[in-house]
């Protein structure tokens, strides 16, 4: 019950950091997403940008959670970079496509916020609302965008895209359930107390 106490009255008296310090976490996040992501389609490519193994996006589900908008903003870019523009898409088809990457992040961080659950994962609540909107419903999304959207691009055939899309959400439930979950659960009371997350969007 103390430990309960002193946890509440911590975070009523922990206040904001400043927007340079977000800034500098949401740059930080990128770089690591970047580095993550080109590193998967690298090592395991499927197709262009995509990779059968795409350990990135649990981490950026994580950055988006933690640092809200920060976080998404790294997503975007460190798709674009990282899985796109760096694996030899063009700028154009990368802008568009590497929305599946902030579907993939934005979904969950507008669930947490919306039913007000914990991103510790402490109740079933909690774990229900990640489960439906930080491991399903997201990577499915995400997964259908990334594949219509390289076939719109002509960046594969259409003939490709089932099997672009079943592999990208396949793997990236397995990889959020195993990797995101943990970190999430044992992580997230540290970055609370070292005051690096937001309890909003942007603060």
């Amino acid at each position: 019950m103390n430990n309960f106490r002193s946890g509440i009255c911590e975070m009523k008296t922990e206040t904001p950091r400043s927007l340079y310090t977000y800034v500098l976490v949401m740059l930080i996040a990128l770089v690591i997403n970047t580095i993550l992501a080109r590193f998967a389609v690298v090592t395991w490519p499927i197709g262009p940008g995509v990779a059968s193994v795409y350990f990135a996006v649990a981490f950026m589900i994580v950055f988006a959670l933690w640092f809200g908008g920060w976080g998404v903003i790294a997503a975007y870019v460190g798709c674009y970079i990282g899985a796109g523009v760096l694996a030899g898409m063009s700028h154009v088809v990368a802008l568009y496509w590497s929305l599946a990457d902030v579907w993939q992040v934005f979904i969950p961080l507008v669930a947490f916020r919306t039913f007000k659950a914990n991103i510790d994962l402490r109740t079933r609540k909690d774990i229900s609302i990640f489960l439906v909107f930080g491991v399903i419903l997201n990577n499915f999304i995400g997964a259908g965008w990334g594949a219509v959207t390289l076939a719109i691009g002509k960046v594969i055939p259409w003939s490709n895209a089932i099997f672009i899309f079943t592999s990208w959400f396949a793997t990236n439930l397995m990889v959020t359930a195993i990797i995101t979950t943990p970190i999430l659960r044992y992580l997230t009371l540290h970055v609370r107390r070292a005051r690096l997350s937001v309890s909003g969007y942007w603060h």
